[in-house]
Order: C-alpha cells, then structure tokens, then sequence
C-alpha cells in the first residue's frame, strides 16, 4: 500500500469517527508528519492531496518549506530559543509553547515579519515526568500573559497522550477538551473566537482524539510507513 492508499484510508476513516460522533469530517485537520522523510516524500505527499505537514526541526522545516511554499508548515518540535525566528519564518501553527520566556521572542520575531504567530499552548495533560508542557493550573496564566504580546495568538492546545493504552489516552483527550472549554469561558469575545483548536491524536490514537473533539490530528508512521500496523479500535 502506498501513500495514496494510506492517506486516503485515513481521511475515510477520520471522517467517518466524526460523523460517528456527530461532527462535521471539515471540522479535523490531518496534519502529515513528514519529520522522518525527504522532499521527493513530501511531494508524493501532495500528489495524493495532503496539504499540512508537521516538522520539529527548524532546518528540515526551511528546506521543505522552500521546496514547498505553496503547503501549510506546522512546527511539532521542542522550541529552542535561538531558531524562533527560523520557526516564525517557516510555521503557520506551533503546536509546542509552553515556556514564558519564549512569547517576547515569539513576538519579537513575528514583529520583523509582518505577521501575527498563531501558536498552541503545549499542556502535560497526563502529568508524566518525560513530558513537557503545562500543568492544566497553569494554562489560564499563560494564556492572560501571552494576551499582551500583539504578535502572538493563542490558537487553542495541544498535548500528547500517554503510548500503549487506548483508554488512558481518551481520558487525556478528554481532559485537554474540557479545560480548553473552561479556559474559553474566562476569554473576552475576540480572544474566545480563536482559541478553538485542539491538536491531540497521533498514529495510534488519533481515532480516540478525534472522538474527545481534536481539531488537528498529527500522523506521521500510519501515513509514511509501510510497516505500521494500525491498533484496533473500537
């Protein structure tokens, strides 16, 4: 099975866990992560009608970017400070701050380019040591500071669930959904028109995230690699 065939399938299937939960097949994004494979990849990719990509390295994602100016980049990786404004330059959407000191850089950097950053507060749903983000408390605080950095929009939330465990994965789902419905409430009207994304679900559980309301699903080996099996679902 090639590309085509997987892509397909799994737009198929995203749109049918949605209508399965009542929501509109439009109302998901699947973002391709490409961060494993090269350009001639990538443009395979397109061919068969993909047209967001995630990356997280801010090299793989200028080159690609260049290459394909034309595709929505979406930046997945850990941020570093001195390649944010390489991430302004190339990224659509980062799924991935989580730090304070990093939004004066953001902004700055989204300032000398003339544009606004949209971004996605990453939160450590889940609570386990090997990742990062933030704690849920802390998700209000941030978003009232990011909130005085006119070059960066708070789009919505993004978390990674815990491998392995299908059940403790929607529960993780469940939990980011619920808080990014608490956090609205708190918004003025402008602030809680855009913080509507939710980016959870990847290859093996992105069936569960999208059941929980993710809006943005990143899949990567289900998409790129022939040996991924995908986990049965109920």
């Amino acid at each position: 099975m090639g590309f085509k065939e997987r892509y397909e399938r799994t737009v198929a299937e995203a749109a049918a866990c949605c209508e399965a939960c009542g929501r509109d097949p439009k109302s998901v994004v699947v973002v391709a992560v490409s961060k494993t494979v090269g350009a001639d990849e990538v443009a395979e990719a397109i061919e068969a009608g993909a047209h967001d990509f995630g990356e997280n390295r801010p090299d793989s994602l200028e080159g690609k970017r260049a290459r394909f100016p034309q595709q929505t980049w979406h930046f997945i990786g850990n941020i570093q400070s001195r390649r944010i404004p390489d991430i302004v330059r190339d990224a659509a959407l980062v799924h991935s701050l989580y730090q304070q000191r990093h939004v004066p850089k953001f902004d700055a950097a989204a300032a000398a380019s003339g544009k606004v950053q949209d971004v996605l507060l990453e939160v450590n749903v889940s609570g386990e040591a090997s990742k990062s983000g933030l704690a849920p408390s802390e998700v209000a605080g941030m978003l009232e500071y990011c909130a005085g950095f006119p070059h960066v929009r708070v789009r919505g939330l993004m978390t990674m669930a815990p491998q392995g465990d299908a059940q403790r994965a929607r529960a993780c789902f469940a939990d980011l959904a619920r808080l990014r419905d608490e956090v609205r409430l708190g918004l003025d009207g402008e602030q809680a028109a855009v913080f509507d994304e939710l980016s959870m679900g990847m290859s093996e559980d992105w069936h569960e995230a999208i059941a929980e309301g993710a809006t943005i699903v990143r899949i990567g080996r289900a998409l790129f690699d022939d040996a991924f099996e995908s986990p049965a679902h109920a």
